[in-house]
């Protein structure tokens, strides 16, 4: 019965069940909605059992059978990922599925690199790309509808989850040109306090922001708060507010056009790390190993796909060494 299935219709029948929603699962798989529905009302014709309760208010429901038949897909589809492994192992040919997140905040300036580079070097291979907030990341890998993640290592549960790092990024002051503190050596967060700042907005990393002060028992002037990177580098270009970041762009230029410069956060300061995430008890396929690898060769203290090198960095780098 079940070689009347694929295993494509199992996919799309598993991101619906753990959507809950049609739609959404749509947006996830980029498959138009009716190609879903007739995949799901083809596996329950075949089953001769309904899958779905089909609720307004709550979208869909898994039936008790449908509970069933979900964890037997994915066990079929991960047993069908392993079989490109083993052809792999003898042919050497990487075929197979991946599916990869990387944090926003980041995801400009590896994409191109580490994403597309890995997917144009293994042209079998299927992946598949999100890109979401630090939270969204983490709540996938915890569900295992991840394979591995691009983020940072802020709030990782090392019981869940495994987390390798590959390069730090200290955090440092973005200020526009004509900031009073824009033409310091380093700044100290005393200092900082003094000024109305821009917070970026975003789960778990605002609170490491936060954090910085805290740990000095120092209270920010936030003045603004906002999640899109871009919309505040042109708020500190425009002299609205400084703000603190981890990533490096090579222009020194907002988006509208104005200088921004970059200065050193003097004292002791934690750095964020990058780093690759994984479900604590997955054992990776030959297709994600060869991601991992790529990442590992790619992103590192001295070089990150990108991102400048900025002096700042590299004296973080050299008094680690020390």
């Amino acid at each position: 019965m079940l070689s009347r299935i694929t295993l494509r219709q199992m996919e799309y029948f598993v991101t619906t069940a753990e959507s809950g929603s049609i739609i959404i699962a749509s947006e996830k798989i980029h498959i138009s909605s009716p190609s879903i529905s007739a995949a799901i009302a083809h596996m329950e014709t075949e089953l001769h059992a309904q899958l779905f309760i089909r609720q307004h208010a709550k979208g869909l429901l898994l039936t008790e059978i449908g509970e069933q038949v979900k964890d037997a897909c994915k066990v079929i589809l991960a047993q069908s990922s392993d079989l490109y492994s083993m052809s792999a192992d003898f042919t050497g040919v990487m075929r197979g599925k991946i599916k990869v997140g990387c944090f926003s905040a980041f995801a400009p300036f590896i994409y191109a690199e580490i994403i597309h580079g890995f997917s144009n070097l293994y042209k079998q291979v299927e992946l598949e790309a999100v890109i979401e907030d630090h939270h969204e990341l983490l709540q996938e890998l915890i569900k295992n509808t991840l394979d591995l993640a691009l983020l940072y290592d802020l709030h990782i549960d090392e019981n869940l989850i495994n987390f390798t790092p590959l390069a730090d990024l200290p955090p440092y002051v973005l200020l526009a040109e004509s900031h009073p503190l824009a033409k310091n050596q380093a700044v100290t967060l005393e200092e900082l306090t003094e000024y109305p700042m821009i917070l970026l907005d975003m789960p778990y990393s605002n609170d490491y922001f936060l954090s910085l002060f805290r740990t000095k028992n120092l209270k920010p002037n936030i003045k603004e708060t906002c999640k899109y990177l871009d919309v505040i580098r042109s708020m500190v270009g425009n002299n609205i507010g400084y703000t603190i970041l981890n990533v490096r762009p090579k222009t020194d230029f907002s988006a509208d056009g104005k200088k921004v410069v970059m200065v050193r956060i003097s004292g002791d300061v934690r750095p964020m790390k990058i780093g690759i995430a994984t479900p604590k008890n997955a054992r990776l396929t030959n297709v994600q190993q060869a991601f991992s690898s790529r990442c590992q060769a790619f992103i590192s203290n001295q070089y990150i796909p990108g991102m400048s090198v900025s002096y700042f960095s590299e004296a973080h780098i050299r008094s680690e060494k020390e």
